[in-house]
């Protein structure tokens, strides 16, 4: 070893020489070099390994504070959560899924709770290396007592609460993850760990949602203005529902809904959407003036699923496919006037009626209740026509 520090660092031996002012060994100079390096490997492990303590593992006094804090605590939504039983689960300060896989989740099942919503923590459950946060309930609701009864005579028994669904559109969880086990952590340092999902600090839910936009559409929202690019969401934290609105088509033949705000002799706001996203925002001033406003303000980090720009393939299938009048037809049914290629065989054909013996021209009108071509021959007299 030493002669390879020799070999590698000859430069650096002959200045060391140079500044300690007397002859020395190589051999000695590199031993004294080697020692200096780890001198310094171990002191800067040392700072590191008080930066990062490792912490013991939950104690059961940790435990039960961590349950006594959190069950039933109110806070705030900072991310979506997709509905059904799939939660999001967070590690070292990043959440899955995200971006484009969560963007499917939620055009599929759709939200559970969206930024800005209140929730409650129902439960927590700590097991392993992860603790569960059961919010509103959970994916699943338990069971009731009562849903536990059967009644019947002479035959199988039925439930008295068979009716009730057990899926809670509104619950969902929350996994935190860590290495190997659950460390002995305070209620507050665990608030730190869940600030990405969690808003514990908010007073009321716009101040929440303000905190998950960005810095631009957060001042927007602010003064109450729009700008384009914001989705519907947005405009409603800017302005609130709109006391009218407007379903169009413009030149290009695509919809639009338009949300006015306002009445003379004020001021009016007419905000158009195509899909999610504001195109068009339109201010007709007390005086007179008109304010256009169609360029691009806010470009939002993710794009709504099924909205202008949107990176899901199903919405986009959706919108791709032409669409098709309603019928009471079943799938691969064919209307007699349908039209197909000679010789083509059909799935319902048209039946094949034979020809009515029509009157010749001038013959007077047959009585009611005679067929056409007259009464009918009695039962073993030949027809004339037929020797």
């Amino acid at each position: 070893m030493l002669k390879l520090f020799q070999d590698r660092f000859p430069r650096l031996m002959r200045v060391i020489i140079s500044v300690i002012g007397c002859p020395m060994k190589p051999a000695r100079i590199a031993l004294i070099l080697c020692f200096l390096f780890l001198v310094c490997a171990a002191s800067l492990k040392a700072k590191d390994k008080d930066k990062n303590p490792k912490l013991p593992p939950l104690t059961k006094e940790g435990r039960i504070e961590l349950i006594r804090t959190f069950t039933a605590d109110l806070m705030y939504i900072r991310t979506p959560f997709p509905m059904g039983d799939k939660g999001l689960t967070l590690k070292h300060n990043v959440l899955s899924p995200s971006g484009r896989d969560l963007q499917m989740l939620l055009a599929t099942f759709g939200p559970s709770v969206k930024p800005g919503d209140r929730a409650i923590i129902s439960s927590i459950e700590i097991k392993g290396d992860r603790i569960r946060f059961v919010i509103n309930g959970g994916p699943v609701q338990k069971k009731k007592w009562y849903q536990h009864i059967a009644i019947g005579v002479g035959g199988d028994p039925q439930p008295i609460a068979a009716g009730e669904s057990a899926n809670n559109p509104r619950g969902t969880y929350l996994d935190l993850d860590f290495d190997h086990y659950v460390p002995n952590l305070t209620p507050k340092q665990v608030m730190q760990l869940l600030e990405p999902a969690f808003d514990f600090n908010s007073i009321n839910g716009v101040d929440a949602y303000l905190e998950t936009v960005p810095p631009k559409v957060k001042a927007a929202i602010k003064s109450h203005k729009v700008l384009v690019g914001m989705n519907r969401e947005m405009v409603t934290y800017s302005k609130g529902l709109p006391p009218k609105k407007l379903r169009e088509k413009n030149s290009q033949g695509a919809e639009y809904e338009e949300w006015i705000y306002g009445e003379p002799p004020q001021d009016v706001d007419f905000v158009r959407f195509i899909g999610d996203e504001v195109v068009r925002v339109e201010v007709m001033k007390v005086d007179g003036e008109k304010i256009v406003q169609t360029q691009k303000e806010v470009n939002l980090p993710s794009a709504v699923a099924g909205g202008p720009g949107s990176t899901n393939p199903a919405a986009a299938g959706a919108e791709s496919q032409p669409n098709v009048a309603p019928s009471l037809r079943r799938p691969g049914e064919d209307l007699p006037n349908d039209e197909a290629p000679p010789g083509a065989p059909t799935s319902n054909p048209t039946p094949t009626l034979p020809p009515v013996n029509q009157p010749p021209a001038g013959a007077p009108p047959t009585p009611a209740g005679i067929p056409a071509g007259g009464p009918p021959a009695p039962a073993g007299i030949p027809d004339a026509s037929h020797p």
